[in-house]
């Protein structure tokens, strides 16, 4: 007999079995079981294949540190590739298929590749296929490599919540000191959530007896109790997989097999990290045949799911731990031989099947061999999260060192392994104590590590074959830093990601070059700290969610207005007002706005606050005019450029003092705008002096426009004067409407006066309200984007991507100035002195002239020259029937237009052409009149 169900223990339900198959054959658990140890119950050792050489593995650990048991799963038709087997719970009618083995882990054909172990040493396939020429060999390679095999079918409905939470305290880990701190914060008042990746909370506590009293079920039930009583929450099922900037951490929460994960990201204001520690392996000849595995995940598979691993077992431990396991195996009905692993050279002995263990010569008949080369803390997210490590002598392990910020360790994590110890230690943190853990430790180790030079293939990485002569290789062939090291023999790759593998190949390579493994240091940490679905990064990003637009605070009011609303610039918004013909209708509130006037939601414009010490030199650099001398209270228009030169947004930049200035950028660009200054804060700046700030959620907008603006805004009867005298054109007021903040600005977009109007969300109703009851009397009315977009042609206003495209420079829109007077440096400052930046035959910003006779030009018709074979010069950009004017206007790009003024052009649509006039783009009040009234 070698591993087996016992007839009582474990956390599974017994009362409901659950039928599988694992590589075509049926087996038979229970509720509560993962297909590990199910099958290990079922007495099946062989779970698996390994990468290189396919060897025979079974499981070592009983969770994510397992780096052996991985299964290609299909449930009702829904198949996932490469699941862990031992954190994969079972369901009923799981077909289970082992990856890298054909036709089953059992029997692998490909196992012969074992015998041929002397010429596939690490690096091989570097040094093998050069010659004559790689690509004759990589089809097969790359056939062979990988694990599992991708299922092409989409899953329906697969599509991950994304939630976004807070919290004052997260914990990482239910065990106990993860338990322990979650209970003393949520009774001291504080928001707490404690996340844990098991079903059941409790951690390693399953394989203890009994802790301050009570069974371990018992004391979980209520620590979990207390917990939510204080109003704490508590997670199961969901992994913390990394660790992000700003507090950050990703949590992603299981909802059974081949269900969509929710993706919770998690701010907490301190993170206490209850990991735990995971036992490694000892290395020796053989260590990777089936049925060596981790002492403590023998005990885990025993406590939580009443399996036994092993009948006749051997027990090789180096620390204190050893004895308490080895007693708990033994009352389990085990027959236990406890050896010392440091008296000589040891040897597993056997295939397939383990028969024993050779210590200094002495052969011990086993069927399991249970090893326990010490524990190691789980610093993933302390990594992440920029801790630093720290080497103990003591523990023989590295623990957490400098803390990142607002990030605490406790328990087995922190390298507290005594359980007294370590829940003082989580008491004082759940309390936010400054005060330090208690240091005292029983636990004792001896340092046993790989020896270099050792007879037999000594297994350092389970997964990917990488044993101590590859080690002993790469060091011969100076891969020296562990990071090379890493990468040419592929240790800690992949989902071990180090788990196990990490220490002992460190001490391997601090041994070859006489340094402390401290001095060899470790190798990088990065999120995820276990596999996690792609789904999750994606969400709902699909279908008519793919890019959802935004949504006005206005739109209950816009719709009761029957506002036509449709998608501009990523936003909801209305495209005009009424039922009827649109054409009629845009026509008619085109003409109210000349003749009266209009009100318009512009709440979508940008508002990114850009404030600090160094504020005004920065936004002076990030836009191509000069905005240091910009006054207080003043208001400038100007362009923002890429690094070619290419104008990105136009929009104005208001001065609110000193050290701080509002971009209004356009409303399709404020999530560019705004990550591409966060990107230039961080590069050359001290981010410490200059802080940005999107808060376009934060304002709505509404504008008033049009000769009788100014009337409307005074029966408002704000505390501003609004005579132009005083409130000229480009400057701004700060005021107050109803006690709420107001900021008014004279910013025009249709080139008539205006005055646009930013109020707190939750008060723009009233406000809206207010203005279209003032405008009635004076045949002043609600417009929508259609007819604003008509008005800002008349005025040649353009809007970025419509009127410009990817080679589009300020100077091609008659803005050179800046690019030869401004001084100081810029974004995209040496692009506008380039060669091509400087070609005579650069397409410019024009407008082009049709008679009334003639319908509007098409929009994206060609300028071309005369003759048999005519090239485009040009291209039509916006095209409009101005009822302004009462005939059609466009504007365009044309090669030389600045130049062209009055020239007759020709222009080509679908075999069709037709004639226009070269002309300014401003059409309406060039001369700015009724904008400065």
């Amino acid at each position: 007999m070698t591993s087996h169900r016992l007839n009582m223990g474990g956390l599974i339900d017994r009362a409901r079995p659950l039928s599988f198959t694992f590589d075509g054959r049926m087996y038979t658990g229970f509720q509560g079981d993962t297909l590990a140890s199910a099958l290990l119950a079922n007495g099946v050792r062989i779970l698996g294949r390994s990468f290189k050489y396919h060897r025979p593995r079974s499981v070592w650990g009983a969770w994510f540190d397992d780096p052996n048991a991985i299964f290609d799963v299909t449930l009702n038709g829904r198949n996932l590739s490469n699941c862990l087997a031992t954190t994969t719970p079972l369901e009923r009618g799981m077909e289970a298929r082992s990856v890298n083995a054909y036709p089953s882990a059992n029997f692998d054909i490909k196992g012969g590749l074992d015998l041929f172990h002397r010429w596939l040493s690490a690096g091989f396939y570097y040094k093998t296929f050069m010659w004559p020429n790689w690509h004759l060999f990589e089809p097969t390679i790359r056939k062979m490599a990988g694990l599992g095999i991708l299922d092409r079918n989409v899953l329906d409905n697969y599509s991950s919540d994304q939630v976004h939470d807070t919290c004052d305290v997260l914990v990482v880990g239910g065990g106990a000191a993860g338990l322990a701190t979650a209970r003393e914060a949520a009774e001291t008042g504080q928001d707490v959530v404690v996340v844990d990746d098991h079903r059941e909370m409790g951690g390693g506590l399953y394989r203890t007896g009994t802790i301050e009293g009570e069974t371990p079920r018992d004391w979980v039930a209520t620590q979990i109790a207390a917990i939510q009583a204080a109003g704490g929450r508590v997670l199961v099922s969901t992994t913390a997989f990394g660790v992000y900037d700003h507090r950050l951490v990703g949590l992603a929460q299981d909802r059974g097999f081949a269900k969509p994960v929710r993706l919770i990201r998690m701010r907490a204001a301190r993170i206490v990290m209850a990991t735990g520690a995971l036992d490694r392996p000892i290395t020796f000849a053989n260590n990777d045949r089936p049925g060596v595995m981790s002492l403590d995940g023998a005990t885990e598979f025993l406590g939580r799911y009443g399996v036994l691993v092993g009948q006749n077992i051997a027990v090789l431990s180096n620390n204190s731990f050893g004895d308490p396991a080895a007693e708990q195996l033994r009352a389990a009905g085990a027959n236990i031989t406890r050896l010392n692993p440091e008296i000589g050279e040891l040897s597993a002995i056997g295939g397939k099947r383990l028969r024993g263990v050779e210590v200094a010569g002495q052969h011990y008949a086993a069927d399991t061999i249970l090893t326990s080369g010490g524990m190691t803390p789980v610093v993933h997210l302390w990594r992440h999260a920029g801790g630093k490590l720290d080497w103990s002598d003591e523990k023989q392990t590295f623990v957490p060192g400098k803390a990142p910020d607002c990030m605490t360790a406790v328990g087995a994590a922190n390298g507290i392994f005594d359980m007294i110890a370590a829940l003082d230690g989580a008491r004082i943190a759940g309390r936010g104590d400054p005060t330090s853990e208690v240091s005292v430790s029983s636990y004792k180790i001896t340092p046993l590590w790989p020896e270099p030079g050792s007879t037999g293939r000594q297994w350092i990485d389970f997964q990917h074959d990488v044993t101590l002569k590859d080690i002993e290789l790469a060091a011969r062939e100076n891969y020296v830093s562990v990071e090379h090291l890493k990468r040419y023999t592929t240790l800690g790759m992949a989902s071990d990601q180090g788990k196990t593998s990490n220490i002992a190949g460190l001490a391997a390579m601090a041994t070859l070059q006489g340094q402390t493994i401290p001095e060899t240091g470790t190798t990088t940490f990065r999120p995820p700290f276990v596999p996690v679905p792609f789904g999750i990064y994606r969400g709902h990003h699909a279908r008519q969610l793919f890019h959802p637009p935004k949504r006005l605070p206005l739109e209950m009011a816009h719709r009761e207005l029957d506002a036509a609303l449709g998608e501009y610039g990523g936003w909801l918004r209305p495209g005009w007002y009424g039922s009827g013909t649109a054409a009629s209708i845009i026509r008619d509130e085109v003409l109210m706005a000349r003749g009266s006037g209009a009100i318009l939601d512009a709440t979508p414009l940008g508002k990114i606050e850009v404030m600090g010490p160094d504020a005004e030199a920065f936004v002076n650099f990030i836009y191509y005019n000069t905005i240091k001398t910009l006054k207080t209270g003043a208001i400038r228009y100007g362009f923002m450029l890429t690094e070619q030169g290419v104008v990105y947004d136009d929009g104005v930049i208001a001065r609110l003092g000193d050290n701080r200035f509002v971009i209004s950028c356009s409303s399709s660009h404020v999530d560019g705008v705004s990550m591409s200054a966060e990107a230039w804060r961080q590069d050359g700046n001290d981010p410490d002096r200059i802080f940005v700030h999107d808060t376009t959620q934060n304002w709505a907008t509404v504008t008033v426009t049009g000769p009788m603006a100014r009337q409307v805004l005074e029966a408002l009867e704000l505390d501003v004067d609004l005579s132009a005298e005083i409130f000229s054109h480009m400057t701004f007021r700060d005021t107050s409407y109803e006690g709420e903040p107001l900021r008014i600005a004279r910013v025009s977009f249709t080139g008539d006066v205006s005055f646009e109007l930013s109020i707190r969300p939750s008060k723009v109703r009233a406000l809206w309200e207010a203005l279209n009851e003032a405008g009635k009397p004076l045949g002043v009315g609600p417009l929508g984007v259609e007819a604003l977009s008509i008005l800002r042609a008349e005025k040649g206003y353009l809007i970025i991507g419509k009127d410009t495209d990817g080679e589009t420079m300020p100077h091609d829109l008659g803005f050179s100035i800046p690019r030869l007077k401004k001084s100081a440096a810029f974004v995209g400052d040496r692009s506008l002195h380039t060669d091509v930046a400087n070609d005579p035959d650069r397409r410019q910003f024009v407008g082009l002239s049709v008679t009334a006779a003639l319908k509007p030009l098409p929009t994206g018709a060609h300028i071309v020259t005369e003759g048999d074979k005519p090239k485009s010069i040009g291209i039509v950009t916006s095209s409009y029937d101005s009822p302004t004017l009462g005939r059609p206007i466009a504007l365009g790009l044309l090669e030389r237009g600045a130049d062209r003024h009055g020239e007759t052009v020709r222009i080509w649509h679908f075999g069709e052409s037709v004639e226009a006039i070269v002309c300014a783009p401003c059409f309406y009040d060039p001369d700015g009149v009724r904008l400065n009234a």
